[in-house]
This record gives C-alpha cells, sequence and structure tokens, in this order.
C-alpha cells in the first residue's frame, strides 16, 4: 500500500491545491448540489502522483451522477478536516483516524471504501524501521534515539506508532520525534541517515520500492501494527438523504478500471471495486483515539 501527514492553515485557500474535472451539469439538482461536486483527498502520497490518480476517481464519478467534480488535494489531514467542517467539501477521502475527527465536526458518513480483486475491504499496516546495520532490534530499544514520524494526525504515521511506544512503557519525551511533514518524507529521513529509526507504513513501503527509493535489503522492521482498514470515501453529514444514496450508489458501481490508479498508491494490486462501509468499520480507530485522549486540536 504507499499513504498517509502539520498544523492546521490560515486560510482555506492556503491550504488547498485545486484541479477540476470537467463533465455535464444539473445546477441546484439533488445530485448535483451547487452545480458541482467538491471532492477533497488528504495527501497521503506525493501530490504530482496523488492527483492524477485521484482525478480518474473523480471523473469517473462525475460521469456517474452527471455533475462536475472538482478534486481537491488538501495540504494536510487537519485541512481536509477543516474543510469539510465549513461546508468547503461535499465528498472526502479521509485517512482511518481523520475519519474519527471528520465524523465528530463534519459528521461526515463513510460509504465506502477500497477493495481488493475478492471484492474484500482492503488494509494497510504501521511500521518502524531501521538501518539493518543498527544495534536498535525492537521498539523497546527506540529510548533516547530519533524516530522520524509523518505528520500529526496520520493513523499510521503517528497515532499507532506514539501507541506502540506507551505500550513499550515509554514515557513522551523517552523518544526524540521528528515529524516530517509526510509519508515519503519519513522514509527519506531514514535514508538520508537524518534520524536513527522512521515510519514507514505498508502502502509506502510498497511505493517506494516499486519507485527505486527504497532498499529493502538494507533496512529492518523492528514493529508492525495490526491491519488498518483503508481510506474511507465519505459524504457531508448535511447533505440530503437523496444525495448520500446517489453517491454511495454511484461508487459502489464504479469499474476496478476507475479505481484502480488510486488503489494502486494504496498498495492495492490487483485492485477491485469500491466497497460498502460504515462508521463501525472503523470502531477501532475511534477506540485509539480515545485510548491516547486525542481531540480534534491532534489532527
Amino acid at each position: 500500500m504507499s499513504v498517509r501527514r502539520h498544523a492546521l492553515v490560515g486560510t482555506l485557500a492556503a491550504a488547498l491545491a485545486l484541479t477540476a474535472c470537467s463533465g455535464p451539469t444539473e445546477p441546484q439538482s439533488a445530485t448535483c448540489p451547487g452545480g458541482k461536486i467538491r471532492f477533497g483527498v488528504e495527501p497521503f502520497e506525493d501530490p504530482a502522483r496523488l492527483t492524477p490518480a485521484a482525478k480518474v476517481l473523480a471523473d469517473a464519478l462525475g460521469e456517474s451522477l452527471n455533475c462536475p467534480v472538482e478534486l481537491i488535494v488538501t495540504e494536510d489531514y487537519s485541512a481536509e478536516v477543516l474543510a469539510m467542517e465549513n461546508r468547503k467539501l461535499d465528498i472526502g477521502i479521509f485517512g482511518p483516524l481523520g475519519y474519527v475527527f471528520a465524523s465528530k465536526r463534519a459528521n461526515a458518513e463513510a460509504v465506502a471504501s477500497f477493495g481488493d480483486a475478492a471484492e474484500k475491504l482492503s488494509s494497510y499496516t504501521a511500521g518502524i524501521w531501521v538501518p539493518k546495520n543498527s544495534d536498535i532490534t525492537s521498539i523497546n530499544q527506540l529510548r533516547d534515539h530519533t524516530l522520524a514520524l509523518s505528520s500529526v494526525g496520520s493513523t499510521s504515521g503517528d497515532a499507532l506508532p506514539r501507541k506502540a511506544l506507551i505500550d513499550a512503557g515509554m514515557a513522551k519525551n523517552d523518544v526524540r520525534i521528528n515529524y516530517a511533514g509526510g509519508h515519503p518524507e519519513a522514509l527519506l529521513a531514514l535514508t538520508n541517515g537524518a534520524v536513527d529509526a522512521a515510519e514507514i507504513n505498508s502502502q509506502q513501503l510498497a511505493s517506494a520500492t516499486a519507485a527505486g527509493t527504497f532498499d529493502q535489503a538494507k533496512y529492518r522492521r523492528i514493529w508492525s501494527s495490526d491491519p488498518i482498514p483503508n481510506d474511507p470515501i465519505t459524504v457531508r453529514g448535511d447533505h440530503s438523504a437523496q444525495f448520500k444514496t446517489a453517491v454511495r450508489d454511484a461508487l459502489l458501481k464504479l469499474p476496478p478500471a476507475k479505481v484502480g490508479k488510486i488503489g494502486e498508491l494504496l498498495d492495492i494490486s490487483p485492485p477491485g471495486p469500491l466497497v460498502a462501509v460504515e462508521k463501525s468499520t472503523y470502531q477501532p480507530l475511534f477506540d485509539l483515539a480515545s485510548a491516547l485522549n486525542l481531540t480534534e486540536k491532534d489532527v
């Protein structure tokens, strides 16, 4: 799988990078509110790769609903939650933990996620890696060492590694944590020798290995999480029931070819169609937020 990332931005305009999809429109209709649908995606991958992959999905959704879809790749996790809370997004792909707070702040409703070839919900894992020649062989030995995490609010790049450190008996300041700004940046901090260890989730691992930017033979994984259900596609909760149903049905009917480009970035190979999900699918992430006493200020 390939994956998930700083503080709230000053303005939404500064937080968003925009691309637009074309298609016939039915302004102000129940399935085309405001004459277009604003579709947000968090930057779990380099935007240069993420934007064209997500655009395939956005275009296909627009064609199915007969409504133009504006694709918005946000600057970070918190920017996407803020955008939906402020009614600047109609639909959003969130990381699992980001969804927890989008659910609480914007009543975001999970309707679909990424399936595998067997049409089952896909998943990924968090991981912590060190150089192969490092003396560190377990997470318990990270005390007094530097650890690169991706960004505040990331499921696999922040919350789960920090929970693992707590479970290993370490206090907040026992490990020197550096937030690198994203999953690719955390991996780069490790390969450049800037830190002793780094989070690399299974999605980023697959992407970087395929791109030739990470040689697994030179590194060692010292910790891995349980499987995490993949990113939900959500609809803002104050939309009409007709709009929510139309979006869900359109997404679930999309062929794998229209989902596959972004699915590849989530390490789903071969990709299948989108599958139905709901809030209960992500209950372990709600439990994680409670266990870490996380609030929206932590995302």
